[in-house]
């Protein structure tokens, strides 16, 4: 008697494992997975090899605003993505704690090219956006399409009126704004600030 008890018990314990894992499968099967973007790079994005960083340091190699972008894949804190035929991986090295990788690539990726609106700037506004500079008197998106998004760790809110970011680890340049949201003023050390502000 006891045996059969434990038995059915053993039989029942079986059923209910399998249903709670057949369960399971349903709730991933129809859980949908981040979106894999495609479009173009939102701004001018640097890199150290295959890396791109949201540190996006200015001093490396630049992949131009308006690069044909498509996400490949998602990893931890980062992304797999084709840049007009070469791999890149997008690395999410600092802003972990503020948005999700998905929520930071979608930044970066963007459905209309920017090179549209580019076109549109003032002459000088351009050149220095193609070379990855900034100038007095440019716009926030101006700003962003130039040098990219600030580091979410360091600037949690786009409406602060001082952005910071670096060309390396140790070299800081700030973007103050003015009432209006335009480029007010741009410190950085002596030695750097020639490579960071565009000159007509």
């Amino acid at each position: 008697m006891i045996g059969s008890v434990a038995k059915g018990m053993k039989t029942g314990l079986t059923v209910l494992a399998a249903t709670l894992a057949l369960g399971a499968c349903k709730t991933l099967e129809t859980t949908p997975a981040a979106p894999l973007q495609q479009g173009y790079t939102c701004c001018n994005l640097h890199h150290e090899g295959d890396w791109i960083s949201d540190s996006n340091y200015a001093g490396l190699p630049m992949v131009p605003a308006g690069t044909p972008v498509k996400v490949l894949s998602y990893g931890r804190y980062r992304a797999h993505v084709d840049m007009n035929g070469k791999p890149f991986r997008l690395g999410q090295d600092y802003g972990r704690e503020q948005e999700s990788t998905e929520k930071w690539v979608s930044k970066l990726v963007v459905t209309e090219d920017p090179k549209l609106k580019l076109a549109s700037y003032p002459k000088a506004v351009q050149e220095a956006i193609k070379a990855g500079q900034l100038m007095k008197g440019m716009t926030k998106e101006q700003v962003i399409m130039s040098v990219g998004y600030p580091l979410t760790n360091e600037n949690p809110s786009l409406d602060a009126p001082i952005w910071r970011y670096w060309r390396s680890s140790f070299d800081e340049y700030q973007v103050e704004w003015d009432k209006q949201g335009r480029v007010k003023n741009i410190a950085a050390h002596p030695m750097s600030l020639p490579l960071i502000e565009y000159k007509k």
